[in-house]
């Protein structure tokens, strides 16, 4: 049986990691946020010690509300799971956001995909 496919993210596991990348341009309204983050539940559901990349590349904006969900999504893989959490190809006036809120200091942010895996070994 094969889980339907993800309309807000597009996953592929590479090696024994999970990669999840955002098809929005733009994270704003409640209803995409609502999806992203009943799509990035379901896939980090009951997963003890799950690597788990979020790729950023294709997001352009990202309401505040965003932040909150990565905080959860955070603290699940990692307190919950005891899994790891990495981000990747955040876009400069993103991670002002992040850097303004000193969440570049909670979250593991590299700049692309190559970096963040390396760091997963």
């Amino acid at each position: 049986m094969t889980a339907e496919p993800y309309r807000r993210i597009d996953v592929m596991k590479v090696g024994k990691v999970e990669v999840a990348k955002f098809k929005d341009k733009k994270i704003l309204d409640e209803t995409a946020l609502d999806e992203i983050k009943v799509e990035l539940l379901r896939l980090i559901a009951d997963r003890p010690g799950l690597d788990l990349l979020l790729d950023f590349g294709n997001v352009e904006f990202m309401s505040s509300a965003a932040l909150g969900l990565l905080g959860t999504i955070h603290r699940k893989v990692g307190t919950t799971l005891k899994g790891r959490l990495k981000m990747c190809s955040i876009h400069p006036q993103i991670y002002e956001v992040f850097k303004l809120t000193n969440l570049n200091k909670l979250f593991a942010i590299h700049k692309d995909a190559a970096e963040a895996m390396a760091k997963f070994t």
